[in-house]
């Protein structure tokens, strides 16, 4: 599998984002997405791993509150 990773951005506050990236854990040989946050109000990132059933779902229910917003724009035009 590819190795990646990919930085979603804050759209106020640029030095802020979402780190995406793909790990290995040589130990199990299992792949992991590996999600960071940087906010500017902390000096540390805070990271969550998390495995391929829990990352599906997740894509899942982004997919379902974007389609909520855009249908609540479309109403209001």
């Amino acid at each position: 599998m590819a190795k990646f990773e990919i930085k979603f951005f804050d759209m106020i506050y640029t030095e802020d984002y979402i780190k995406v990236q793909k790990e290995t854990y040589p130990s199990s040989g299992k792949d992991y997405i590996l999600i960071t946050i940087k906010t500017i109000d902390s000096e540390f990132e805070q990271e969550i791993l998390i495995d391929k059933s829990t990352a599906i779902k997740l894509a899942k229910t982004l997919r379902t509150e974007i389609n909520k917003i855009t249908e609540s724009e479309v109403k209001s035009e």
